[in-house]
C-alpha cells in the first residue's frame, strides 16, 4: 500500500481481509485478516502493474485492489490444499 502509513495500512488490511473473508466464505481471525489484506494489496498491485502498467491510487483504490488480491490468495491456498 504505497504512500500510506503503517497504521492506515493495518486498518485497510484488516478491512480488506475481512471483506475477502466474507466473499470467499472463510473464517479467519483479526491477525490473519490483517496479513491477508496487506499481502492481498501487494499481490493485487503487482498484477495491476503487470496488466495495466500502473497501480491503484487512493484509499478506495487500494482497498479494492487489496480485496481482489486477498481473494486470489484465498483461492490459491484452497487450490493448493485441495479444498475447492
Amino acid at each position: 500500500m504505497a504512500g500510506m502509513g503503517w497504521i492506515l495500512s493495518i486498518i485497510l488490511g484488516a478491512i480488506a481481509g475481512w471483506i475477502a473473508e466474507q466473499i470467499m466464505k472463510t473464517n479467519h481471525g483479526l491477525l490473519t485478516n490483517i496479513i491477508l489484506g496487506i499481502l492481498g494489496a501487494i499481490v493485487g498491485n503487482a498484477i495491476l502493474r503487470m496488466v495495466m502498467g500502473t497501480t491503484a491510487y487512493g484509499v478506495i483504490g487500494q482497498l479494492i485492489v487489496a480485496v481482489i488480491g486477498a481473494c486470489i490468495l484465498i483461492w490459491g491456498y484452497r487450490a493448493i490444499r485441495g479444498r475447492g
